[in-house]
């Protein structure tokens, strides 16, 4: 699906799907160039980073190995209380490995925050984290970010991966959700 399909849903496209290709590929290279001759294991966040992860591991040119997590955070309607539940843990053993976790999108940075810290006491070589999308004015814990598409304003964002109640997660651009279609 593209934005002409759902252009009345849509403010503006902030990214086509191209741009977020071009962009998947330059990260790609720098993630490339930033782990050579060392093992990496991907970990996808379920299910916004599906579409990130995926265009990413095919954007590398070197074996790289994938497992996914899939984590809940507890709170009020669409607000983040940073209670983290894990909903699917990892089928891999972590220990000694390099582990770059892949996200669409940091918003408040509690969950992400939470995760890191989960993921760094089962003694990896390291954990960074690699986001398509980051809400600088959004965020209310500090997280490193190695790798970070681009940095956006505090919207609401759809597509590629990020949804409304499960919609918009298939289409192919990323563009600020009108506020009639959640008000």
């Amino acid at each position: 699906m593209d934005a002409s399909h759902v252009d009345q849903d849509l403010v503006n496209v902030l990214f086509t799907e191209k741009q977020i290709q071009d962009r998947l590929a330059e990260l790609a290279r720098e993630v490339e160039r930033d782990y050579a001759d060392q093992d990496l294991l991907i970990v996808g966040i379920l299910r916004g980073a599906v579409m990130v992860m995926a265009d990413l591991a095919r954007s590398l040119e070197r074996h790289v190995e994938m497992d996914w997590m899939a984590i809940s955070s507890y709170g009020s309607g669409t607000k983040s209380s940073g209670v983290v539940r894990i909903l699917k843990d990892l089928d891999t053993d972590i220990t000694g490995r390099h582990v770059l976790i892949v996200d669409e999108i940091i918003d408040t940075g509690l969950t992400l925050s939470w995760l890191t810290s989960n993921l760094s006491s089962r003694e990896p070589a390291s954990v960074e984290i690699l986001t398509l999308l980051r809400k600088p004015e959004a965020l209310q814990m500090p997280v490193e970010v190695k790798y970070v598409g681009w940095d956006i304003p505090n919207e609401f964002v759809v597509g590629y991966g990020l949804d409304y109640r499960e919609r918009y997660r298939n289409l192919r651009d990323i563009g600020t959700l009108a506020p009639h279609v959640y008000s």
